[in-house]
């Protein structure tokens, strides 16, 4: 076995490590935090712009027109998260604080590392990055409606398009465009091909790196305020539990692929946490508490996907699971 397959078989060793070294940094170090922060982004490009490189564009192209899968994501995310994140939020003290930082996480579907994790349990994450531009949309238009619905006018007017807008053209349309110019590159040169060949070693590192940055900048948000947002644990802990096997439902309903019945699961429940803490962050006063909020889904969520990358493809979404090899072959041949 060659050493970029070994990474690739002991990758959640390595994650661990990774979220040891953020805990340490995170707890031992907490004036770094704004250090971190700053290359949140450029982590998860980089990041996204390696995932995208595994991804041959001629099946990018054909998950475009796959529209089962586009509207089942959306139904999912926009119809069935809300009915669930309302029902769980029944369990959660009734402070507008908390509340509004479990509303604003939990209803935005993620737009940048759940193309990742779903690519490591095995699923069409090209079905996810065909989404993204719709799920991005749609999450700006829909997640002032809910709050107003939720929580009252006051909070809704508070939200801006800016952090949702600067998201999906820094962490996947830039990517997203290097790559396909990459892939070109590495048709007509060699010194492209081995470029291409050298940053199929990065995925496994790159995530690793977001784990760390993710958790070495926010975990000293969370510490100060432990006490108070501990209430939340639990309900993100459900959604985590809930929501993919409503996807698997799902898959199973429509007759997806395997593939396609992973990436549906990753992006029901993957949630949009990076983008959203601006937004919690700029709320007016007597919200303090909504950063740490959106923190802590944040924190819980990464622990939760790494087990999801196991979990799905060994039981939930098993091979030859959802539909025949056929509907397999339409995606990927």
């Amino acid at each position: 076995m060659d050493t970029k397959k070994r990474l690739q078989r002991h990758q959640v060793v390595a994650y661990a490590v990774f979220v040891l070294l953020a805990i340490g940094v995170g707890t031992g170090r907490p004036n770094s935090t704004s250090f971190f922060e700053r290359l949140i982004d450029p982590v998860l490009a980089v990041l996204l712009y390696v995932t995208f490189l595994e991804i041959p564009f001629v099946r990018l192209r054909r998950a475009f027109r796959n529209g089962r899968f586009i509207t089942a994501a959306l139904g999912m995310n926009f119809l069935v998260v809300p009915v669930v994140v309302w029902t769980l939020t029944r369990f959660l003290p009734q402070r507008p604080a908390i509340l509004v930082g479990a509303f604003m996480v939990l209803l935005t579907p993620c737009i940048d590392y759940v193309i990742t994790f779903s690519e490591l349990a095995g699923g069409d994450s090209e079905q996810i990055t065909a989404t993204t531009p719709a799920l991005m949309l749609l999450q700006l238009l829909l997640l002032p409606v809910y709050l107003w619905l939720f929580m009252g006018a006051e909070v809704a007017e508070a939200i801006e398009p800016e952090p949702f807008i600067e998201a999906f053209l820094i962490i996947i349309a830039l990517p997203l465009t290097l790559a396909w110019l990459t892939e070109i590159w590495a048709e007509q040169s060699s010194a492209g091909e081995n470029w291409q060949e050298t940053m199929g070693w990065l995925p496994v590192p790159m995530m690793g790196a977001t784990l760390f940055v993710v958790i070495a900048s926010q975990l000293p948000r969370v510490q100060d305020s432990i006490d108070q947002i501990a209430v939340v644990v639990p309900v993100y802990v459900a959604f985590l539990v809930i929501m993919p096997m409503l996807g698997r439902l799902a898959a199973g309903l429509l007759g997806m692929a395997v593939g396609e019945g992973r990436a549906l699961v990753f992006t029901s429940v993957t949630r949009n946490s990076l983008v959203v803490l601006p937004l919690a962050l700029a709320l007016p006063a007597g919200y303090q508490l909504a950063p740490a909020v959106v923190v802590t889904q944040t924190l819980v969520e990464l622990a939760g996907m790494v087990a999801l990358t196991r979990v799905v493809p060994a039981w939930l979404v098993p091979d030859g699971s959802t539909s025949s090899s056929h509907s397999e072959h339409t995606i990927r041949d």
